[in-house]
């Protein structure tokens, strides 16, 4: 009998796609599901954390919850929308109590209604002792059509509305045993969801970045079929990195900007720096100062874990 094929992450997603024919499905490779529904169009995202991937066994589970929010929350961002509710998968463990305080905290404030769920129990045997926790996020679509991650066409600008690096700073702060305030940014995201509605009308393409920088934009670049030109100078870091580890901060993730292109000399109406710009199509993807960014890009989920 021949074993099971184990596949990465780009692998298993390739294989969904042969099941995922239906137009709001976006073909797997955008934010968000976009469903036509009446005379709006609904967005729904799923995004899931794992203990000891997406948080740290000591952290404070409010903390968790509000993250988990904010995350699903943010791919809303991406497409212009405004939260209508959110359906809540969670495994029961550890401080539940602290949890549903950081989850009604979060709900609050984006104003996203908690509209149902589930909740499970592993078993004490369970083998690897970690938690995976999930949320279903529905917005509603502000402006028509709704934004993708294609669209992109050479002459565009590219654009990020914040800084990248001080979730991988606020993450290793903790690790050592820093001060909250140093490490917000990794535990309370805050997704950008007045600055999608105010682009939506506006951009040519948009995502969010949540794996890494690099990676994302070239993720942007090959669903628009174009290439990405980033000036690495351009790039806003946070005052508190050093200016040597630009690189890690371009790659590390978890910073839930919105990264995206706008027609010619446009600017944004929400702050936002222009990182670069949009080129035909190329043997690369993204170029970083000109030249194709060598090595890892950003995080691909089983590429690391042990």
């Amino acid at each position: 009998m021949t074993a099971p094929l184990s596949l990465d992450e780009s692998g298993f997603i390739a294989a969904l796609r042969a099941m995922a024919y239906d137009p709001a499905a976006r073909g797997l490779v955008d934010d968000a599901a976009v469903l036509e529904f009446g005379g709006e169009a609904l967005v729904l995202t799923h995004d899931m954390m794992v203990e000891g991937v997406h948080w740290l066994p000591t952290q404070d589970m409010a903390d968790v919850a509000w993250k988990l929010v904010a995350t699903n929350l943010s791919d809303l961002a991406a497409k212009g929308a405004v939260p209508a509710g959110v359906l809540l998968g969670y495994m029961l463990g550890r401080d539940d109590a602290r949890f549903l305080a950081g989850l009604r905290e979060a709900l609050d404030a984006f104003d996203a209604p908690l509209l149902g769920g589930d909740t499970v129990a592993a078993p004490a045997t369970n083998a690897t002792g970690r938690r995976a926790i999930g949320l279903t996020a529905i917005g509603r679509a502000t402006h028509r059509p709704v934004p993708s991650r294609a669209g992109a066409r050479p002459g565009d600008g590219l654009w990020l509305t914040g800084p990248v690096g001080a979730a991988m700073l606020g993450f290793e702060a903790l690790q050592a045993g820093g001060i909250p305030t140093d490490t917000a940014a990794f535990r309370r995201p805050a997704p950008r969801l007045a600055e999608g509605k105010a682009l939506a009308p506006l951009v040519s393409a948009m995502m969010d970045v949540s794996d890494g920088l690099l990676i994302d934009s070239a993720r942007l670049a090959e669903a628009s079929g174009v290439t990405l030109a980033i000036a690495g100078d351009a790039v806003p870091l946070p005052a508190a990195l050093p200016a040597t580890r630009a690189a890690d901060a371009m790659r590390w993730g978890d910073d839930y900007e919105l990264l995206f292109t706008l027609p010619g000399r446009m600017t944004p109406p929400c702050p936002a720096w222009r990182i670069g710009s949009v080129e035909p199509q190329g043997r690369h993807p993204l170029l970083v100062d000109g030249i194709p960014p060598a090595g890892r890009l950003g995080y691909i989920h089983g590429a690391y874990d042990n």
